[in-house]
């Protein structure tokens, strides 16, 4: 089974972000906490999203506070 990512632009994110974890924890999805800033690091998060699939990763979770420019970053 492939891995879901939980992104997050800040550790100020967490407990919103990991409101999904019981749900994958329920039904044994393997996942792994990330925390990026598209702001930061913008070239951090462009090579884990272009690297995403070949780490085993099937579903990419991103959110932020603020000014959320990581899930358009992810995805771009």
């Amino acid at each position: 089974m492939r891995k879901v990512a939980i992104l997050m632009g800040s550790e100020t994110d967490r407990p919103v972000m990991e409101a999904a974890l019981p749900y994958l924890d329920h039904f044994q999805v393997p996942y792994e906490i990330h925390v990026l800033s598209a702001h930061r690091n913008p070239d951090k998060v462009a090579r884990f999203a272009a690297a995403a699939r070949g780490n085993g990763f099937g579903v990419l979770i991103a959110g932020a506070g603020m000014a959320a420019h990581l899930a358009g970053a992810v995805k771009a």
